[in-house]
């Protein structure tokens, strides 16, 4: 049903993903009034956020942070057995974080409506899918009746053109654009990011650009369906097979914006504009390249910010001392990911004094490095391999930056406390952040690649 002045649309959802932790109440909920979720075919789950991500014991057993951590997991077991939706549990060969698996599988699709108890659900935006978070009580929403009330949300083009320099990927193109336009920039928007720097990525970069949508303040970020995109969900295992996948593909190539159209906003980037780009203070908007000093605090957030970093104005964040390094997340934990920090790793050792934590995003990205042999170059680097999951992101497993230490961290957010109780956080690429756990400091990725010969980084 359309929108009007006096009702928002009804829109349908394509595609609901739930997860441990945000939808227990949405279920209560539904019991409680009797209700069976309307399209559990619709719905996928998965446990990520309060798994651990240390191996079972000797007995098998799960080192589970806590006893809620736990029951949460069970919670959804139970849930989803009780109303026959598909689960990865903590058994299965598929299982990850929610927005990795769900693309891998073939889930995830052109033209699709995707929604997720989790704000980063705008990650499979990058497949030109209408993707966005939502909170509990929607959880609820969708599994009742499979709709939403929504109100159309405005648009903003940003294209980004040229080369990216070596050393600069996908999360430091993200994390200049929310510097650019800031944490409110994209509010009430959804982005759509274009040009000849979007269109050379391979999905997997697109994600993680997709993925940090939100943290420019926007409801959602898409790039529009390719050829790139078709031969990724060629070879999905769940995606459209055969004649079902020719006929997916014709219709996939009309969803592209048409020559000329009106956007609400207009951002314009230029690629060579963008370096290794990290964070200062205490949210994404607060990006700078590696090499720019931090600037002058201007309003109380900013000075609040900056103390609880223990950074100065007018100083850069390269040379920092570093406690902690972290590579995973939705934002990067696929195979690229893990291949990145392998090509930094190999032959180097992590520095003493810090601890580097590695965990893949899924089962079938850590199946892939280990055939690759990455888990051996990091391990022999002196950096733990981990079991699947959101980890450090979020800090509710278990996996924790101790009050005072300095964490690099290719996740999506450095809120005060995010990574723990005290901790602070830097967000980076996973070249940055590789590069940086080997230098015992904040470090410029570009160093190694002007030391290294361009034929064993390609």
């Amino acid at each position: 049903m359309p929108e009007s002045d006096s009702a928002p649309a009804v829109l349908y959802i394509d595609l609901h993903l739930i997860h441990e932790v945000t939808s227990p109440q949405a279920f209560t909920e539904l019991r409680a009034r009797g209700i069976a979720p309307r399209r559990p075919d619709r719905t996928k789950a998965t446990m990520d956020h309060s798994t651990p991500t240390l191996p079972r014991d000797a007995d098998g057993r799960l080192p589970y942070s806590s006893a809620a951590a736990e029951k949460q997991v069970q919670t959804l077991e139970a849930n989803c057995a009780q109303y026959g939706i598909e689960l990865f549990d903590m058994g299965s060969d598929n299982r990850g974080i929610v927005h990795v698996i769900a693309p891998e599988q073939g889930f995830t699709q052109p033209g699709m409506t995707i929604v997720c108890g989790d704000s980063h659900t705008s990650t499979h935006g990058a497949f030109g899918a209408l993707a966005f978070g939502i909170g509990t009580s929607e959880v609820g929403h969708v599994l009742a009746t499979q709709c939403l009330l929504q109100r159309k949300p405005r648009t903003m083009s940003i294209t980004v053109e040229g080369p990216l320099a070596p050393g600069v990927g996908a999360k430091d193109v993200a994390l200049h654009i929310i510097g650019t336009i800031g944490v409110n920039g994209g509010t009430g928007h959804v982005l759509e990011f274009r040009g000849s720097t979007i269109e050379a990525m391979d999905m997997e970069q697109r994600m993680t650009l997709c993925n940090m949508s939100i943290e420019a303040g926007a409801r959602a970020g898409m790039v529009a369906p390719d050829q790139v995109t078709f031969d990724y969900m060629a070879a999905t295992p769940r995606g459209p097979k055969g004649a079902d996948f020719d006929a997916a593909v014709a219709c996939w190539k009309t969803l592209r914006s048409d020559d000329g159209a009106h956007f609400d906003a207009q951002v314009a980037i230029d690629a060579s504009d963008i370096r290794p780009t990290l964070t200062w203070g205490t949210h994404p908007g607060t990006a700078i390249a590696i090499d720019a000093p931090i600037p002058a605090a201007h309003d109380a957030a900013a000075r609040k910010g900056l103390a609880y970093m223990g950074f100065d104005a007018g100083h850069p964040v390269a040379g920092a001392r570093v406690d902690v390094v972290f590579v995973g997340s939705c934002t990067n934990g696929r195979l690229r990911d893990m291949r990145d920090v392998a090509r930094v790793l190999a032959g180097r050792k992590v520095a003493d004094g810090v601890r580097m934590l590695v965990v893949p995003g899924s089962e079938i990205v850590k199946r892939q490095a280990e055939a690759e042999g990455i888990d051996a170059i990091v391990r022999a680097a002196g950096a733990q391999w981990r079991e699947p999951g959101c980890s450090m992101c979020i800090a509710m497993n278990g996996d924790l930056v101790a009050p005072g230490e300095l964490a690099v961290s290719t996740s999506n957010r450095n809120f005060e406390g995010r990574q723990g109780p005290g901790s602070r956080t830097v967000l980076a690429s996973p070249l940055s952040a590789a590069w940086s756990a080997v230098q015992g400091r904040v470090a410029d990725v570009r160093e190694f690649f002007a030391a290294t010969p361009q034929k064993e980084v390609a």
